[in-house]
């Protein structure tokens, strides 16, 4: 992720609302897939909040929550929100 860009914190309720509809491509993490394991875990197991670093179609986000499933192109967050895997630069517990 890179250090210059100061993410827009914003709340779970409002991810449906934004739009995912460019095709940019986002710079990820090297070991992102590894990262929503590990988060995934620790939201079932311990409903422990990490922070998701994503791109929507204006920028640099980060939502601090809960992921409760993944699967190959989206994330299931705490409420039933869904995000899609290719726009997530970075999961940080």
């Amino acid at each position: 992720m890179q250090a210059s860009l100061k993410p827009e914190l914003i709340e779970k309720e409002l991810i449906s609302s934004l739009t995912f509809d460019k095709k940019s491509p986002v710079e990820q993490h090297p070991n992102l897939m590894e990262q929503i394991k590990n988060a995934t875990r620790l939201g079932n197991a311990y409903h422990t909040k990490v922070s998701i670093y994503f791109n929507d179609d204006h920028g640099l986000k980060r939502v601090d929550t809960t992921i409760w499933a993944s699967g190959d192109r989206y994330i299931c967050l705490k409420g039933g929100v869904w995000l899609p895997i290719d726009r997530i630069v970075e999961v940080k517990s």
